[in-house]
């Protein structure tokens, strides 16, 4: 069964089977994270087989190859906009993460990386975010048993990193 833990990089230049991208519904090039996967992957390379997809609802994933990255693959996963927390944020931010783990799962990812997605320039809060982010990745784990992923989060800040620790501490005593 696959693992979860966290460290500090850059998530573009991640050794994992799959590199997750904090991506947009269009599936457009923008900025923080995806705009450095993009630009480690091939801005022009990336773009046009994100266009062919063309779009990925919220709460969805979709999945191109990794071009000049160490990963194999980009899953684009689409987290909320943060609104307040009334109109189903922590479900679509639930599902885009577990969608993204099935995803590198029928791939045969050994392992994917993550940001935490949506906590950005989607303004979802941070302790929120993580624990739904580590709540969703350990069920869809769980669910695939042997077959699933290992997850790593990747976090550039020293805070993220002691936040989404404790997090996950707590989730595994609970």
């Amino acid at each position: 069964m696959g693992t979860i833990s966290i460290v500090k990089g850059d998530i573009a230049s991640m050794e994992t089977d799959a590199v997750v991208n904090a991506a947009n519904e269009g599936l457009r090039a923008g900025g923080g994270v995806c705009g450095a996967i993009f630009e480690a992957a091939g801005r022009a390379e990336l773009q046009a087989a994100c266009d062919a997809i063309g779009h990925c609802d919220t709460g969805d994933a979709v999945i191109t190859p990794g071009f000049a990255l160490a990963a194999r693959y980009v899953i684009h996963a689409v987290g909320p906009v943060w609104r307040g927390g009334g109109e189903g944020e922590e479900e679509q931010l639930a599902s885009c993460y577990a969608r993204a783990i099935e995803l590198a799962a029928e791939k045969g990812c050994a392992s994917v990386a993550f940001p935490l997605v949506s906590s950005g320039i989607f303004g979802y809060p941070k302790e929120a975010a993580w624990r739904v982010a580590v709540g969703a990745c350990r069920a869809k784990l769980d669910e695939l048993g042997e077959s699933g992923p290992d997850v790593v989060f990747c976090v550039l800040s020293d805070s993220s990193l002691e936040l989404g620790e404790r997090v996950l501490v707590e989730a595994r005593q609970s």
